[in-house]
């Protein structure tokens, strides 16, 4: 295993924990609580399907025997989570400043 798939497959599960499970975790409590509009929740409905994608894409990578398709997953996960990031955590800062 070369090194630098070996760092991607941290920054891929690191991305996917830091930057997806926690922030969807957080919103959604935020929603349930009632401290943030309801429409924000609206904007769940999109994010979470998007990381769920971004595990099974990170998880496929890290079982992968073939770098260049790991790394690919690897990369592919870690887009879909910046892809809900900015989906749930931008439209949740639109819908409050509107």
């Amino acid at each position: 295993m070369t090194d630098g798939l070996r760092q991607l497959r941290w920054y891929a599960v690191l991305a996917a924990v830091l930057f997806g499970i926690v922030p969807m975790t957080m919103v959604s409590l935020l929603v349930a609580q009632e401290k943030t509009p309801q429409s924000v929740g609206l904007l769940l409905i999109g994010g979470i399907p998007l990381v769920i994608a971004a595990i099974v894409y990170a998880v496929i990578g890290l079982a992968h025997d073939d770098p260049e398709v790991a790394a690919h997953r690897l990369r592919r996960s870690m887009a879909l989570v910046a892809i809900a990031d900015v989906l749930v955590l931008g439209g949740n800062a639109l819908i409050r400043m509107g």
